[in-house]
C-alpha cells in the first residue's frame, strides 16, 4: 500500500509515523521546510478541559504520548503539566466555568471549581479580588512544538517513510470515483490514498478532488516577554476568559503571552499574510495581562512576537475522514491541531487500515455535518 501525505506538519508527521510503523509506504510532501506551517507557530498548549467529548477523547487518548515522548521518540520535548487555569471575572462566567467542570468531571477529566483564593495558590501574582471564580486541572500543560516536530520526523523515517521538503504538490487525479495519482513539482505517483494534513492549505488540496471544505485559516498571534518578577516555572496556563488573554511560563523565568484579535478575524491567504506582531497588539495584550497578575506592567521588556494560523472550522472541530474513496482529510482543528496529533495520526492510520478508528470515534466529524445542522459544540474555545 503506497499512502502520500500533503503537508509536513505535526498531523500530517504524527500520520506518517503511526502509518509506517504498520508497515505502510508513505512519502510525505511539504512544499516548504518541516513545521512551516502552524506547527512552528504553535503555543504547545495540552489540555483536556473541554467540554466537547470528543475534544476530550482527542485529548485523553494523546496525553500519554506526549508522557512517554522522550522514551518512545528519543527526544526531550520540555512537557511540563503544570494546568490550566481558567479565570472568571463576570458571575455569568463563573457559571459557565462550574458547568464546564461538571461535564469534564463526567468524561473523567480532573479538573476543578475554584474560588479565587484557591486560585491565587497556582498563580500567586494573580489578583485573586478581580475575580469570581476559576476551574482548573492539575493534568494539563505544554511542550514544545518543535521539539515534537522533530521527534516525530524522527520516528517516521526510521520507521521507512520518505520525506520530502520544498515539494508542492500540484494536482490530485482521481479515476472511477478513486484518487490514484499524486502530481508534484517532482512529477507523478501512483498511490492508494492521500491525506490531507495541510492546514492552512486544507482548501486547497481538498478542492483538487472536488470537495468545498469550510475551513478557514484565521490569523493569531503570540509574544514571548520578560515579565517582572519572572513567571515561575510551575505556573499553569493561566487564561482570563472574560478579557481574552492568556499567558504560561517559557524558560527562565520568560511568558508566552497571547489574546484576542482586534482586526475582525478576517480570513488570511495563508501564503500571504503577515507573520510578525501588530504593534498595537502587542501594547493591548500586555496591558490586559498587567490586569491579570503582578509579572507584567511598565517593566515587562518583549523579545519577540510572531503570527501563525489557526485552520478554524464553523464548530472549531476538526473534519477527520475519508468523503471520496483514496481521499482522507485530517484537517480544521482550529488551534487543536498540536495538541491532538498523536491520536489523529493513530486515527488516520486505522482510517486507512482499519475502516473503522477505534481510537477515537470521528463518525461525527465529516464535513458533512454542517449541512445536515449536525455541528457540534465546544465551550472552551482560546483564541
Amino acid at each position: 500500500m503506497r499512502v502520500a501525505i500533503v503537508g509536513g506538519g505535526i498531523v500530517g508527521l504524527a500520520s506518517a509515523y503511526y502509518l509506517a510503523d504498520r508497515d505502510v509506504s508513505v512519502a510525505v510532501y511539504e512544499k516548504d521546510s518541516i513545521g512551516g506551517g502552524s506547527t512552528g507557530r504553535a503555543n504547545g498548549g495540552i489540555r483536556a478541559q473541554f467540554t466537547s467529548p470528543i475534544h476530550v477523547r482527542f485529548s485523553r487518548e494523546s496525553m500519554p504520548v506526549w508522557g512517554s515522548f522522550e522514551k518512545t521518540f528519543g527526544v526531550e520535548i520540555g512537557y511540563r503539566r503544570t494546568g490550566y487555569l481558567f479565570l472568571a471575572r463576570t458571575e455569568g462566567t463563573a457559571e459557565h466555568l462550574r458547568e464546564n467542570v461538571a461535564r469534564q468531571n463526567d468524561l473523567g477529566v480532573p479538573s476543578d471549581y475554584l474560588s479565587p483564593s484557591e486560585a491565587i495558590e497556582h498563580c500567586p501574582g494573580l489578583y485573586a479580588d478581580r475575580y469570581v471564580g476559576a476551574a482548573y486541572s492539575p493534568t494539563d500543560g505544554f511542550a514544545d512544538p518543535h521539539l515534537a516536530l522533530q521527534g516525530f520526523l524522527r520516528g517516521a523515517g526510521e520507521a521507512g517513510a520518505e520525506i520530502h521538503t520544498g515539494v508542492e504538490v500540484t494536482d490530485l487525479q482521481v479515476r472511477d470515483g478513486r484518487v490514484e495519482r499524486i502530481e508534484t513539482e517532482d512529477g507523478v505517483s501512483e498511490v492508494d490514498f492521500v491525506v490531507n494534513a495541510a492546514g492552512p492549505w486544507a482548501g486547497e488540496i481538498a478542492e483538487m478532488v472536488g470537495l468545498d471544505l469550510p475551513v478557514s485559516p484565521r490569523r493569531r498571534q503570540l509574544l514571548l516577554a520578560e515579565p517582572e518578577p519572572p513567571l515561575p516555572p510551575d505556573a499553569p496556563m493561566t487564561v482570563d476568559v472574560d478579557e481574552s488573554v492568556h499567558f504560561r511560563p517559557e524558560s527562565d523565568g520568560a511568558a508566552i503571552v497571547g489574546g484576542r484579535n482586534a482586526d475582525g478575524d478576517p480570513e488570511h491567504d495563508p501564503d500571504r499574510y503577515r507573520t510578525s506582531n501588530d504593534p498595537d497588539w502587542t501594547v493591548d495584550t500586555l496591558e490586559r495581562a498587567a490586569d491579570v497578575a503582578t509579572y507584567f506592567g511598565p517593566e515587562t521588556a518583549v523579545v519577540r512576537g510572531w503570527a501563525g494560523l489557526y485552520t478554524v472550522t464553523p464548530d472549531h472541530h476538526p473534519i477527520v475522514e475519508e468523503p471520496i474513496p483514496g481521499f482522507v482529510n485530517a484537517v480544521g482543528f482550529s488551534g487543536h491541531g498540536f495538541m491532538h496529533a498523536p491520536a489523529t495520526g493513530q486515527v488516520v492510520a486505522e482510517l486507512i487500515l482499519d475502516d473503522t478508528p477505534e481510537t477515537v470515534d470521528v463518525s461525527p466529524l465529516s464535513a458533512d455535518r454542517f449541512e445536515r445542522d449536525a455541528e457540534l459544540h465546544e465551550g472552551t474555545v482560546i483564541d
